[in-house]
C-alpha cells in the first residue's frame, strides 16, 4: 500500500499510536546503543581483560557497518518496502544483540557488534520514512515532533537504565534488553501500512557498499592497531593500503555509477559541503570525547556505571528542552551565527573538561563542563540539520539527510579510532587512573581544536539565506534530540 499526499493515517487514531510506538521503539534501540555501550565499556574491559584498543573495537565494529550501509539501507526500504526492511532491521538487530550478550570472547563481541551495525543501517532510515509515508501530510509534522520528543525521553533514561544494569547485574543485560523491545515493535508493526517509492530505481549499489565496508575496516584497523603493532608493521601497512584502495574505489564507483548511493554531485553546493565539514568536526569531538569521558568518570573519579550515565544527563536534557527553539532562532536570524557560536561554546565545554582530575567534585568540575558542552550542541545541531536540508533541492532532501547521517557516523568512527592513540591512551592505560586522566586531557584539547576549526569554517563558509526566499512555516524537522554518536539526520530522512 502507498500513501498519497491527500490520504494517509490521521494523528491521534489507534493505528497512528501503533505506528509511533513501533518507530519510536525500533529506532530507539539503535539510538540508545551509543550511550549505553559507552557506559558499559569499563565493565566489558574488565570482563575480557581488554586493552584500550579492544574497547575501541567494541564501538568501531558497530560504526563501520552502520556508516557504510546506512545510505543503502534507506534505498532498500524505498525499493522493497519500508515496513518490510524496517522489520528485517529490527529482527536482525535484536538477534545480533543476543549474540553480543552471550559473547564468550572480545573477538566474538566485536563480530556481533558489526552485525548489529547492519541491523541498525536497515532500521534507522526506515523509522521516519514510515512516518512520512503513513501519516496525512498535515499531520506529519506533529507525528515527527512526537517521535522526536519520545526519542529524547528514551535518550535521557538510557544511560541511567544501562548504568543500573551494569552496576546491579551485568553489562550483558544491556544487549538482552533489546529483545523484548523488538518483540513489542514486531507486534505493533502489524498496524504499519506498507509503502514503496514507485519512482525509485531498482538498482542497489552493492559495489559501493562493499567498497565502503572494506575501506572503513582497513582505516579503523590501521588507526587502532597501528600504535600496538609496532613490531608487526606489515599487517598495519596492508590495512592502510586496503583503506586507500577501498575508499578510493568507493569514490570511483560512486562517480561512475548511474545510481550511486552517494551522489557526489550533491557536494557542489558550498552550503551543503561546509555543513558536512562542521558535522564531521562536531560529531567527531562528540563521539570521541564522550567515549573517553564515560571511561574517565569510572576509572579516574571512581563513579559507578549508573553515576557515570547520570553525570552526562544534562546534555540530553538541554537538547530535549531547547533544540526546537534553536531551530526557530536559526530560521529567524539565519544559520551562520548559531553554527559558528555553537561550536565555539562546545570548545569551551571541552576546555572545562581539562579540570576533571582525580578527586574532582561533580558540581565544581564535571557539571559545568557538560552543561556548557550541551549548550553548544543545542545551538549547533538543529541549525545544522535544517541548513543541510535547505542546501539542496527538496526532491533530494532524503539523500542530503542520509549523507549527513553517514558523515556523522564516519566522524565518530574516526574519532574513536584516532583520539586514544594521539592522546597516549594505548594498552592498559584505562586501568591506570593518573595516566588515563592525563591522556583524557590531551584528547579533549584535540577535540576542542577540532570544534574551533569547525566554527571558523562555518563562519567563513555558511551563508544566511535571503529572507524573502525563506518560507514562513514552522520547521518540525529542526528539533532533533541526539544521543551521543548519533546524528540529527536520523530524524530528518523524511
Amino acid at each position: 500500500m502507498s500513501t498519497s499526499e491527500e490520504g494517509g493515517i490521521r494523528y491521534g487514531t489507534g493505528p497512528a499510536r501503533w505506528i509511533l510506538l513501533a518507530t519510536v521503539l525500533g529506532s530507539g534501540m539503535a539510538f540508545l546503543d551509543g550511550t549505553v555501550v559507552n557506559v558499559a565499556l569499563p565493565a566489558i574491559g574488565k570482563n575480557f581483560a581488554a586493552s584500550v584498543a579492544g574497547l575501541q573495537w567494541v564501538l568501531t565494529g558497530y560504526l563501520i557497518t552502520l556508516s557504510a550501509l546506512i545510505l543503502i539501507g534507506g534505498s532498500l526500504g524505498d525499493i522493497f518496502g519500508r515496513r518490510r526492511v524496517f522489520l528485517i532491521g529490527v529482527a536482525w538487530f535484536s538477534i545480533a544483540s543476543l549474540l553480543c550478550a552471550v559473547s564468550p570472547t572480545l573477538g566474538v563481541l566485536v563480530a556481533a557488534r558489526t552485525l548489529q551495525g547492519i541491523g541498525g543501517a536497515l532500521l534507522v532510515p526506515g523509522s521516519l520514512s514510515i512516518i512520512q509515508s503513513s501519516f496525512r501530510a498535515k499531520d506529519r509534522g506533529r507525528a515527527i515532533g512526537t517521535w522526536s520528543g519520545l526519542g529524547g525521553v528514551a535518550g535521557a533514561i538510557g544511560p541511567l537504565a544501562g548504568g543500573a544494569l551494569v552496576t546491579g547485574v551485568s553489562w550483558r543485560l544491556i544487549f538482552v534488553l533489546n529483545v523484548p523491545v523488538a518483540i513489542i515493535v514486531l507486534i505493533a508493526a502489524r498496524h504499519i501500512p506498507e509503502s514503496h517509492d514507485e519512482t525509485a530505481s531498482r538498482h542497489v549499489d552493492v559495489p559501493g557498499a562493499a567498497l565502503g565496508v572494506l575501506g572503513l575496516t582497513g582505516m579503523a584497523y590501521a588507526l587502532i592497531e597501528g600504535p600496538a603493532q609496532r613490531s608487526n608493521t606489515t599487517v598495519v601497512v596492508l590495512a592502510a593500503a586496503l583503506a586507500v584502495v577501498g575508499l578510493g574505489g568507493f569514490l570511483v564507483a560512486e562517480h561512475r555509477s548511474r545510481h550511486p548511493m552517494l551522489p557526489l554531485g550533491i557536494f557542489a553546493s558550498r552550503q551543503f559541503s561546509v555543513s558536512n565539514i562542521l558535522t564531521f568536526a562536531v560529531y567527531g569531538a562528540l563521539s570521541g570525547v564522550l567515549f573517553l569521558l564515560a571511561v574517565d568518570l569510572q576509572q579516574v573519579l571512581g563513579y559507578s556505571a549508573i553515576e557515570a550515565g547520570a553525570s552526562m544527563l544534562p546534555i540530553t536534557l538541554l537538547m530535549l528542552a531547547f533544540s526546537a527553539r534553536a531551530g526557530q532562532l536559526a530560521s529567524r536570524i539565519g544559520p551562520r551565527l548559531p553554527m559558528s557560536l555553537g561550536p565555539l561554546i562546545i570548545t569551551g565545554g571541552l576546555l572545562l573538561m581539562t579540570r576533571i582530575r582525580p578527586g574532582s567534585l561533580y558540581l565544581s568540575a564535571v557539571f559545568p563542563a557538560v552543561v556548557v558542552f550541551g549548550i553548544g550542541l543545542v545551538l549547533t545541531v538543529a541549525p545544522l540539520t535544517t541548513t543541510v536540508l535547505a542546501a539542496v533541492d527538496a526532491t533530494h532532501a532524503g539523500v542530503a539527510s542520509g549523507v549527513n547521517n553517514a558523515v556523522a557516523r564516519v566522524a565518530g568512527l574516526v574519532a574513536v579510532a584516532v583520539l586514544p592513540p594521539l592522546a597516549g591512551l594505548t594498552g592498559a592505560a584505562y586501568r591506570q587512573p593518573l595516566r588515563f586522566s592525563n591522556g583524557f586531557h590531551t584528547a579533549v584539547l584535540i577535540g576542542a581544536a577540532l570544534c574551533a576549526a569547525g566554527a571558523v569554517v562555518s563562519g567563513l563558509g555558511i551563508a544566511n539565506p535571503d529572507p524573502e526566499t525563506v518560507p514562513a512555516e514552522d520547521h518540525p524537522l529542526s528539533c532533533p534530540i541526539t544521543a551521543p554518536g548519533y546524528g540529527a539526520a536520523d530524524r530528518d530522512r523524511a
